[in-house]
């Protein structure tokens, strides 16, 4: 761990506050809103909201065990590095590895979102053809500088910003006047007139469970930039205390808006909920400003994704984890091998959009969720080993997780009920049978390199 931590200062520190904040804003705003919401209305309708609701607050006191690790030692392995450091080294290789791969799998959710989106303004093109530029354009973005990503993701995470506040505050208008609404119904009586609440009952408002915990991946990306932060210390705190408010005016704030507007059992589960609004009400110019900012939000994740996915290489590399040629750096401070390889991953998406248009996106999202969800948990797990074994470094942070550790293992006991319920629907339980094959040749290749090292 000390070789990790001395070659951590190599990274360029060119992330400001603005930058850090941003990023925690956008990682939180991702496809599975803007796209994959449409998906889990139909199958909650408007208990959706609950259903976010309850994914944000466990997620929370994710992000504050992971705030208080940090603040302990700020890395851009980040809970990586923890694992291995508190876990053993064994937590520190399979939580690395899968933590890349799973950006990976959300970066082909990304890409494909965007070949779904450019269909909106040119029906006949290839679904692989714009994912495949959207990889070569990120490429080109992070091989620049960090500093290069950072000022990328402020731009693609404000511009996110300003249109779930627009969709707000017009949707409140048209709410409460019933201007351009067309005859739909005004006021928020579409909340509970069609078929109640919970249209499909109990089970409905659990499937929804899977894209709801898709969309906040990328939450974490706040541990993952504390490498590169000029004062993490105060960045930090302030990103993750941000995160709860933003889940309920960005998630919850706009799925009460649209689904006040439009009926929810008239949303298409194939298209993004957001353009399908501001189509159905009759502003067509401003189906496709919508349009053009759920592309941008896709692009904005599979930026991060490239980001975090060669920061974790680099730092697998550090370790002795990962080929040596990860952890070299560019003239530019920036880990470029790492970042060929997973770009050269990132096209294995390309591939199944070509392959399978019309399955990728909730297969990748699925597999993406359970590996996400090994992530959140190794970090809970990271923060109740590492206040029972380093207590006097403990008490030495001011920001604390709160309702330690009972809250630890309530979230736990949730992500558990969220891969039980993937099983419930056929091809969500694909991913049952695909991340075990995963992690199963993570657990082979960590006793071959661990007998290399005896050797």
């Amino acid at each position: 761990m000390n070789q990790s931590r001395s070659n951590e200062e190599n990274l360029q520190r060119g992330l400001k506050n603005r930058h850090i904040q941003l990023i925690a804003i956008g990682g939180a705003i991702g496809t599975g809103l803007f796209l994959g919401a449409g998906k889990s209305i139909q199958l909650a309708g408007p208990s959706l909201m609950l259903t976010y609701l309850i994914v944000g607050v466990a997620l929370f006191f994710v992000m504050r065990a992971l705030g208080e690790l940090i603040l302990y030692k700020p890395t851009s392995g980040s809970f990586s590095d923890y694992a291995e450091e508190l876990i053993g080294p064994w937590a520190g290789f399979i939580t690395g590895w899968t933590y890349w791969f799973t950006w990976i799998a959300t970066g082909i959710a990304e890409i494909t979102a965007v070949g779904i989106y450019v269909k909106f303004w040119v029906p006949d093109i290839p679904q692989w053809i714009p994912a495949l530029a959207c990889v070569i354009v990120l490429f080109l973005i992070n091989v620049a500088t960090v500093k290069a990503f950072g000022e990328m993701e402020f731009w693609f995470a404000i511009i996110k910003v300003i249109a779930i506040v627009a969709l707000i505050i017009l949707g409140l208008i048209i709410i409460f006047t019933g201007f351009g609404n067309h005859g739909h119904a005004t006021g928020f009586s579409n909340l509970y007139k069609h078929h109640g609440f919970f249209p499909h009952g109990i089970s409905g408002f659990l499937l929804a469970f899977q894209m709801a915990v898709f969309s906040f991946v990328g939450v974490e990306l706040v541990g993952v930039t504390a490498g590169e932060a000029e004062n993490p210390n105060k960045t930090i705190p302030k990103a993750v205390n941000n995160i709860l408010i933003r889940i309920l005016i960005f998630y919850i704030g706009a799925l009460l808006i649209i689904m006040s507007i439009f009926p929810w059992d008239k949303v298409s589960p194939n298209s993004s909920p957001f353009v399908t609004v501001f189509a159905q009400i009759g502003i067509p110019a401003a189906a496709g400003i919508i349009n053009f900012v759920v592309l941008t939000s896709a692009a904005s994740s599979c930026n991060s994704g490239l980001f975090s996915t060669s920061r974790m290489l680099y730092s697998l590399a550090q370790n002795g984890q990962a080929p040596k040629s990860f952890g070299k750096l560019s003239d530019r401070k920036v880990p470029a091998i790492a970042l060929i390889v997973s770009t050269l991953a990132l096209l294995v998406g390309v591939l199944l959009n070509y392959l399978l248009p019309d399955m990728v996106f909730t297969i990748v999202t699925s597999v993406a969720t359970i590996c996400f969800i090994w992530a959140w948990s190794i970090i809970l797990i990271s923060h109740l080993l590492f206040r029972r074994k380093l207590p006097d470094e403990a008490r030495k942070i001011h920001f604390k997780m709160p309702l330690t550790p009972a809250m630890n293992w309530i979230v736990l006991v949730f992500f558990v009920a969220v891969i039980i319920i993937l099983g419930f629907d056929f091809v969500t339980r694909i991913s049952l049978f695909v991340t075990p094959v995963w992690f199963a040749i993570l657990v082979i290749a960590y006793f071959i390199m661990k007998s290399k090292k005896r050797a």
